[in-house]
């Protein structure tokens, strides 16, 4: 039997209600990472909080998934008209929060981004139907829900990512208990607020804490699926405390993006897209441009026009309306990347614009840095960066540089950049990766399926086989 869905308006939040609807004064602080000031408190629940959790997510399945795909669907667009209304404060505590500006590709397009991949879940179309049918025996192909889906996200995007796990899953039929960053905690539980503003108790719940809470959650018996984006090392674990219950998962895990610029390109054409293919979000995202390839004919050309973008891109609070890139993250971020801009300095590279963190004020702030002369073995190059740092290195044929971009362990996304698509197209099918785009890096699509190979994980989000990623097949013979 269906439970009819009763149709209500929610509440147009402000940013006081919507924060103070998520913090706890008995909490924990946590700092906006561009001036150092207490955004809020958070409690950072226990591993019997998430046992209850999944516990309460279990009980609502059967309902939840015994629902018509229509219902599921009015529900899921619902979802993205409340995630409008609240659309401004949203931004505003990512912002402080996160540290990304409001304005460029950040934090009003973040919280954009999580409409639109409700609305496009929604509408994407279900997996499934007829595979075989003769005078003896029709086969059908069905989708079932897992169950349980456990969503464990990152700091980098950490509202729309969460939408990226959630959206899938409640569509299919599971219920989700997700685990925020301990970073990032305050816009995940406000996002999940205001989507349960029309979801029915139970359905999508979330549980701040730290490690032993993300351990938990991908050993629980009762958790049938995990989706985790985050680190290569956090992901092994996750495989390895998920063996003993067989869990399905999928995995998004790190990425060293490269980028193959060959040599009839027009640098000044390019330039604009290669820095926010490079340092979109101040460079921390999974699938950004991290080690930049060029040929030696269009090199110096390449890296003039980069650092004009550099220096006319403009750097600081997330809140003032002019920027649009922001502090990292965190402090550990921060260190990585001071780290492997001086161990290029040192080995002699050339620090073409920034590299040199004022270091007086608050905030951590590294400016925009482009680093040119580089080898391929500098640390610069071969570690993931994840901040507003690329190294440019030279080449003189396209099999070196294909060979240097596939040489890593990781292949989440990778670019190539020429005038001749043909000839670009030629180079992609050579490259490792999950993605290769074609003159832009980093964009994705609601129906463009999106996943990485070697030890940048497993497994598929995005359009159909998205749905199918949280769903169990189920073959009816006869």
């Amino acid at each position: 039997m269906t439970t009819p869905t009763v149709t209500t308006t929610p509440e147009t939040p402000t940013y006081e209600s919507l924060l103070s609807s998520v913090v706890d004064p008995g909490g924990r602080e946590v700092l906006d990472p561009a001036t150092g000031e207490v955004v809020g408190r958070v409690v950072d629940r226990t591993t019997e909080d998430l046992d209850q959790a999944v516990a309460r997510a279990l009980a609502a399945q059967r309902t939840w998934g015994n629902r018509t795909d229509s219902d599921r669907v009015d529900l899921l667009l619902r979802a993205a008209d409340a995630v409008e209304s609240a659309a401004e404060p949203l931004a505003e505590l990512l912002s402080r929060e996160q540290g990304k500006p409001l304005n460029g590709p950040n934090a009003r397009f973040e919280v954009g981004a999580c409409a639109a991949w409700l609305r496009a879940t929604a509408a994407t179309e279900l997996p499934g139907g007829p595979v075989f049918d003769d005078a003896d025996t029709h086969a059908e192909l069905h989708y079932r829900p897992v169950g349980v889906v456990g969503a464990i996200g990152p700091w980098n995007w950490p509202m729309m990512i969460t939408v990226w796990q959630v959206a899938p899953a409640l569509r299919m039929g599971n219920t989700v208990v997700v685990k925020p960053s301990e970073y990032t905690p305050l816009s995940v539980l406000a996002l999940v607020q205001v989507l349960n503003s029309v979801l029915p108790a139970d359905v999508l719940t979330s549980v701040a804490g730290g490690r032993e809470v993300g351990a938990r959650l991908s050993s629980h018996p009762d958790v049938d699926k995990v989706m985790f984006t985050g680190s290569t090392a956090t992901g092994q674990a996750i495989i390895k405390s998920s063996a003993d219950t067989v869990k399905r998962l999928t995995l998004e895990l790190g990425g060293n993006d490269a980028g193959i610029v060959l040599p009839d390109v027009d640098p000044t054409g390019i330039a604009e897209g290669l820095f926010w293919g490079a340092f979109i979000n101040t460079g921390q995202t999974c699938a950004a441009l991290k080690r930049l390839y060029v040929h030696t004919d269009v090199y110096d050309d390449v890296c003039t026009a980069l650092v004009e973008v550099a220096q006319a891109t403009p750097m600081g609070r997330g809140l003032d309306e002019q920027n649009v890139l922001g502090p990292l993250q965190n402090k550990a971020q921060y260190d990585i990347v001071a780290r492997l801009v001086d161990a290029a300095r040192q080995s002699g590279a050339k620090i073409l614009v920034g590299g040199d963190p004022d270091g007086e004020g608050p905030g951590y702030f590294y400016p925009t840095t482009l680093v040119a002369e580089v080898h391929d073995d500098n640390p610069l190059v071969a570690e993931e960066q994840f901040g507003p740092a690329l190294p440019i290195v030279r080449y003189d044929d396209v099999d070196q540089a294909v060979a240097m971009a596939n040489k890593l362990d990781v292949g989440l996304g990778a670019s190539v950049w020429s005038s001749d698509r043909d000839a670009a197209r030629a180079v992609a099918a050579r490259l490792q990766a999950g993605t290769v785009w074609i003159n832009s890096h980093g964009g994705v699509h609601p129906m463009i399926s999106f996943g990485g190979v070697k030890k940048s994980g497993y497994g598929l989000e995005f359009g159909v086989e998205g749905l199918k990623a949280v769903a169990v097949p189920q073959v009816i013979n006869g």
